[in-house]
């Protein structure tokens, strides 16, 4: 019988069909609950693939409520009580769907952590999982077989119980009544992905979950002959709430791929889209982008290997957009029938759900040219040539989501004018999880301080950079990407090589300090390059840097892939990230 499956092609399964008679809702219920039980009535679902791409499970919506129901039982049966913490590993798969389902059903908070990355060790890892366990507290966590030892070893460190998915299925699960689910409860508790050292855990209500999805179903006008396509990981926001969540809610077919799957061969992902039936609508951070752009071959014809025609939503999100990655993907495969217009640039974050904007489908990727001295905050130096950044257009504001630039006194900035970005609306978190002062600082009168900077223009919200991330020197302000993306510009660098942020000199002052991947063994050719940098730095910054060579893969990364800045300078500061002996 293992044999037979092993050998079941695409042809062997018939995928969940993108439209069926059941007339889609976009997302307005009651409660997420009552979202699962209308998805359950249609024909749609979930359609796990393999590490190359190929169909390996069918998964309908109505056989994951059923296993979520009996879950539910098996929960309810093990003493799980409503608002007891569940705390999932978020392998894609059924297993987690339906036990995030199972845990809502039965008024259980689930709470979706990470599975091991190859960024960081055994060690790492079961400390992140230990320290997202006693913040969200949880009765019990639940992990794939594969990764019993490291998980279990996280719960133990905790103090809770820990089981694998394989053997809770196992446990008994009699019938009983399901409690009744409010709009005000809460639904899941959201882990940022930098959620490592001081991890806060974003309470998100039922009303709150399904107002961002009906929000941005109708801004990017889901609807006829639409599924999606993702690899995204579904402990991250990104990847639960739009590639999990919003299909649920939305009544949308979709096709898995694994993370780990796309990392190792991310033109698996181009492929399926290739596949799709349908108008595909499918999302990445820049860098999934940049990896595809750089992985494809100039020998390649693409044309003939992929067909990008009716990718009708390319989502762009979860971090800064950069329109150079999003020209060279263009450049890449406008041969396979890819339009430039299909990119969908949004801003959001977990504490609003997900989406605070999302730009109009078909208007693609838009960028102003902002003057140095604007994002600087100091008066034009006319001595000097004017230097530009493009800062990519982030789309217009969810229906029934407020946004308001504030400047220093609080006052709101008019259009063009660079502030703080503060957002209000009924998907604005309720609070973080056993936090009091943390939700103190940035929920005011219902507004969120998103903790980023950016302005309006005509109604489109334009994000600048993280406040937190900028580094001030002598009253100015310097934006760590723009370092970051200068020495990009030289040879032999990719995305995610660099990482800047500001250091105390021995003198007292702070000073940009920038550290780069180095693959250069050679020592002279080492001190040349570091040369190199330094001027290209001084050409953005007009001052003198810390540049420091570091060996490849040092740079930390957050568990979804992006670049931490925090972490690397605290690495960095500590000792823990060692640059490179020149002198060698």
């Amino acid at each position: 019988m293992t044999g037979i499956a092993s050998k079941m092609t695409d042809a062997a399964l018939t995928p969940t069909p993108n439209d069926c008679e059941l007339p889609r809702i976009r997302a307005q219920f009651e409660t997420f609950n009552d979202a699962i039980d209308y998805a359950a009535r249609s024909k749609k679902g979930m359609n796990f693939h393999d590490m190359r791409g190929q169909l390996e499970r069918v998964y309908p919506y109505s056989e994951m409520r059923d296993d979520a129901i009996e879950m539910a039982y098996r929960l309810i049966e093990a003493g799980i009580k409503p608002k007891d913490r569940v705390a999932l590993i978020a392998e894609t798969g059924p297993d987690f769907t339906s036990l995030f389902c199972a845990c809502v059903y039965a008024g259980a908070w689930p709470v979706p952590l990470p599975l091991p990355t190859t960024f960081g060790g055994k060690d790492s890892y079961i400390d992140q999982l230990a320290v997202q366990l006693q913040s969200s507290d949880p009765t019990v966590l639940i992990y794939p077989r594969e990764i019993e030892q490291m998980a279990g070893a996280a719960a133990a460190k905790q103090g809770c119980a820990g089981i694998s998915w394989q053997d809770f299925a196992k446990e008994p699960a009699p019938k009983v009544d399901l409690p009744k689910a409010s709009p005000d409860d809460i639904c899941y508790l959201q882990y940022s992905s930098g959620s490592t050292r001081f991890p806060t855990g974003v309470a998100v209500t039922h009303e709150a979950l399904l107002h961002n999805l009906y929000g941005h179903a109708v801004s990017m006008e889901l609807g006829e002959n639409d599924r999606c396509v993702s690899w995204l990981p579904l402990y991250h926001d990104m990847g639960l709430v739009g590639c999990f969540l919003s299909l649920v809610a939305n009544q949308f077919s979709v096709d898995f791929l694994k993370p780990d799957a796309f990392a190792r061969r991310p033109l698996a992902w181009l492929d399926m889209i290739s596949r799709n039936p349908g108008n595909t609508c499918s999302y990445s951070p820049t860098f999934g982008y940049d990896i595809c752009a750089r992985r494809i071959s100039s020998q390649t014809n693409v044309a003939e290997r992929f067909d990008l025609s009716r990718w009708r939503i390319a989502g762009n999100g979860a971090d800064m957009i950069r329109p150079d990655v999003m020209q060279n993907f263009v450049n890449a495969f406008s041969e396979a029938g890819f339009k430039a217009s299909a990119f969908t640039p949004s801003y959001g974050l977990a504490e609003a759900v997900l989406a605070v904007t999302v730009m109009p489908p078909g208007e693609g990727i838009r960028v102003e040219l902002v003057e140095e001295e604007r994002l600087s905050g100091t008066p034009r130096d006319i001595t000097r040539p004017a230097r530009y950044r493009a800062i990519v257009n982030c789309g217009k504001p969810l229906p029934d989501m407020q946004v308001f630039i504030s400047g220093e006194d609080g006052e709101e900035r008019g259009d063009h004018q660079i502030g703080k970005v503060w957002c209000r609306g009924p998907s604005v978190m309720h609070s973080y999880f056993r936090d009091p002062d943390a939700t103190e600082d940035c929920l005011v009168d219902g507004w969120l301080d998103t903790g980023d900077m950016g302005y309006m223009a005509d109604g489109y919200l334009f994000i600048v950079g993280r406040a937190k991330d900028m580094i001030i020197i002598n009253g100015k302000n310097h934006w760590p990407q723009d370092i970051e993306w200068a020495v990009e510009q030289l040879p032999g660098f990719n995305h995610g090589d660099i990482a800047a942020f500001a250091v105390e000199t021995e003198g007292g002052e702070e000073a940009p300090a920038v550290l780069v991947h180095c693959r250069v063994a050679d020592p002279v050719e080492r001190v040349k390059l570091r040369e190199q940098i330094a001027d290209k730095v001084r050409s953005v910054t007009g001052m003198s840097c810390v540049i420091e060579l570091v060996p490849p893969r040092t740079l930390p990364r957050t568990s979804s892939g992006k670049l931490s800045r925090a972490k690397a300078k605290k690495l960095y500061l500590s000792g823990e990230i060692v640059p490179l002996d020149l002198a060698a």
